[in-house]
């Protein structure tokens, strides 16, 4: 059986590319979720980010934006102390303002799902890579989603992360063309 090759030979991250990234997600809170992550991800790989997965889903209120949205300071130093995430304050600061630029998204737009898909016209970009050569680091549609949210308030969604963020989501396929995963997704 072919796949992407990033995965390499990990269980969890083939566990993970086999039955998840690229899969159309449309779950507000998930969705939510997985933009946190992949900006906690910045300067780090992804497989870092899965390993320390359930530890941020139990510390984070299961990403809970209401929840997150009404951390105090001191909440954030509890969790600036907690090995299972990455202990960097910018990055959980930003999830705590991210919450909150969430919360008001949703007042304004009613639906987060419904707002992110937007930015692919409501149906998954359907991508051809042949090598992993191909895969741009960032496409006019994840630019125009991380300018929009950045003037929202949003942080740690730069153009390369919401790319990244719109692969795992399934906004686009990024699967390669010979990957068992393709076709599916298609």
């Amino acid at each position: 059986m072919r796949r992407c090759p990033w995965p390499g030979s990990d269980p969890l991250y083939l566990q993970y590319h086999d039955s998840e990234w690229g899969f159309p997600l449309h779950d507000n809170i998930k969705l939510f979720e997985l933009l946190n992550l992949e900006g906690a991800q910045a300067g780090l790989s992804w497989i870092t980010i899965l390993r320390k997965r359930d530890h941020y889903r139990r510390v984070l209120d299961r990403f809970d934006p209401q929840i997150i949205a009404a951390y105090s300071q001191q909440k954030v130093e509890t969790l600036l102390r907690d090995p299972g995430i990455v202990r960097n304050r910018a990055k959980v600061e930003g999830t705590v303002t991210n919450a909150r630029a969430y919360m008001e998204l949703m007042r304004k737009e009613g639906s987060f799902d419904r707002y992110l898909w937007g930015f692919v016209g409501g149906k998954p970009i359907q991508n051809r890579w042949t090598c992993m050569q191909e895969v741009p680091a960032q496409t006019p549609e994840s630019l125009a989603m991380s300018k929009d949210l950045r003037k929202r308030g949003f942080t740690f969604v730069g153009p390369t992360i919401c790319y990244a963020f719109m692969q795992a989501a399934g906004m686009v396929n990024g699967h390669l063309v010979d990957c068992f995963r393709f076709a599916g997704l298609r």
